[in-house]
């Protein structure tokens, strides 16, 4: 479930642009008024807005955003602004420049992406960055990151419920004696990670713990070390726990000392319109605190604003 709020009643496309200028206009920028609109505005409305904006003042929204705001605030207004295709490029696209974290990045879009989402941001790397995300992939990743990463950003996968048991069975039993053998990057794990359906890995998995008696991420933990096993449990979260998977990223980004505001920034905008009040459901259950007051403990000013505004918080 998504946490973004849309009026019953939304403005003209013209008066939002116009309320947008007016924003950026005079002494000083009208953060709050930036907020009110973008912040409760859906990822096809927001397309409507810069594409009108454009074309009545013939400037790009995006540029003059860039022009008023500064620090985690215009990084948050910025990411959100953009069509979730062009985002996921933009975000994969920057993960193939920098190492810290990059790799999980990367797989986080391969997996809880639909299959037509990741063709999408996809198609969008290729117009924004003139190349191919799986040619930068290739380039930014070694050894068994490669291996495992290149097969994941390039999937496709079925999306239907069906579900096939003996292959299921069979699969459990291959993947049972590659981990029970270290084998960890062998083909055979990653064929079955980047390229069956969700609904089957489900069933695999499931299979596997009922046969081994064991999660199948317990048995990744042979060296918590080990940055390769990390990234295939992660794998596995997103693919089949997916709300798990960003509870933690989110946790991680609020617990430590200071904030990573680029993973908090990354989750909220990337899930506001997907699942984020499922992911924060999950935060509340695992730490006891609901999400929003966590943001409101670690952030402040308008990027505190406009995150709390995206994650559905609704002042009394």
């Amino acid at each position: 479930m998504a946490t973004l709020t849309v009026p019953t009643t939304v403005p003209s496309v013209s008066e939002d642009c116009e309320q947008l200028r007016k924003a950026f206009s005079g002494w000083g920028t009208n953060e709050g008024l930036i907020i009110d609109i973008l912040g409760h505005r859906n990822a096809e409305q927001r397309n409507l807005i810069r594409k009108t904006y454009a074309e009545t003042y013939g400037e790009d929204l995006l540029k003059a955003l860039d022009k008023e705001l500064s620090n985690d605030f215009e990084r948050l207004v910025l990411l959100w602004a953009l069509d979730p295709a062009e985002r996921d490029a933009l975000l994969a696209n920057e993960a193939t420049k920098r190492w810290t974290s990059s790799n999980q990045v990367l797989m986080e879009i391969a997996c809880t992406r639909s299959a037509n989402q990741l063709l999408h941001a996809r198609q969008a790397y290729h117009a924004r960055y003139k190349k191919s995300l799986e040619e930068d992939v290739a380039h930014h990743t070694t050894g068994d990151f490669r291996k495992l990463l290149l097969p994941l950003v390039s999937s496709y996968r079925y999306e239907g419920e069906e579900v096939n048991m003996t292959l299921a069975k069979t699969e459990a039993k291959l993947l049972h004696e590659k981990i029970s053998n270290k084998a960890y990057s062998d083909d055979d794990v990653i064929r079955v990670l980047a390229t069956r359906s969700k609904a089957q890995i489900n069933a695999t998995l499931n299979h596997y713990k009922n046969e081994y008696g064991n999660d199948i991420n317990k048995d990744l933990k042979a060296d918590p070390k080990d940055e390769f096993l990390a990234l295939l449990r992660s794998t596995v979260k997103c693919l089949v726990y997916p709300e798990k998977y960003f509870e933690k990223v989110l946790r991680l980004a609020i617990n430590r000392r200071g904030t990573d505001e680029g993973a908090l920034t990354r989750v909220v905008c990337t899930r506001a319109e997907v699942d984020l009040k499922i992911i924060a459901d999950e935060y509340q259950r695992r730490n006891s605190v609901p999400l929003t007051r966590a943001i409101v403990k670690d952030t402040h000013g308008d990027y505190e604003k406009l995150l709390l505004v995206l994650a559905g918080h609704v002042e009394n």
